[in-house]
C-alpha cells in the first residue's frame, strides 16, 4: 500500500522572502473559527487552530530557515469528524521554499498525512483549498513582480 505523504506545490512570481512573510503570517491564510491563536514567526514558537466544532490542532515552528524552510510539529490534535481524533498528533507540515528561475515554487508537504488515515481525503482537500488558493492569494497579494 502506497504511503505517501500529502503534498501539493506551486510557483508564484514573487521573492522567496515574500513567500516565507506570507507563510508565517498563518491567520492571513489558514482561517477558521475562531481560526489560529497564538504567535507563528519565530522558532520555538507554539500556536492553535480552531475550525470550532470539527478541528483542533496545536503546533510547533521547529524550523524556521527564512525564504527556505518552515516546520510546523502537531503537538497535539482533535478531529471530531473521525474515529481517530489524534490522527494528527505527530505528524509533521512543511513549507519548502526554492527559486525556480526567475519564480519561487512552495512545496507543501503534511509528513504523515497518508491515505491509510481516515481524514486523508477530507483534510487533503482542505489543504488544497488553503494553500493552492489562501496561501497563493496572500502571496501574490504581496508586491507585484518587478519586470525589467
Amino acid at each position: 500500500m502506497k504511503t505517501t505523504n500529502f503534498s501539493t506545490t506551486f510557483l508564484v512570481e514573487q521573492t522567496p522572502e515574500e513567500a516565507f512573510d506570507a507563510i508565517t503570517n498563518t491567520s492571513g491564510w489558514w482561517t477558521g473559527n475562531p481560526g489560529i491563536e497564538g504567535s507563528t514567526d519565530k522558532l520555538g514558537d507554539e500556536f492553535t487552530y480552531r475550525y470550532e466544532p470539527h478541528h483542533y490542532s496545536k503546533q510547533k515552528i521547529t524550523t524556521l530557515n527564512p525564504a527556505k524552510k518552515v516546520v510546523w510539529e502537531v503537538t497535539e490534535s482533535r478531529l471530531n469528524f473521525v474515529d481517530d481524533k489524534r490522527e494528527w498528533t505527530g505528524t509533521k507540515i512543511t513549507f519548502d521554499i526554492a527559486k525556480k528561475g526567475n519564480k519561487t515554487q512552495i512545496r507543501f508537504t503534511h509528513v504523515g498525512l497518508v491515505p491509510a488515515i481516515e481524514c486523508y481525503d477530507g483534510c487533503s482537500n482542505a489543504w488544497g483549498s488553503y494553500i493552492n488558493g489562501s496561501l497563493r492569494k496572500l502571496i501574490e497579494a504581496g508586491k507585484q513582480p518587478h519586470h525589467a
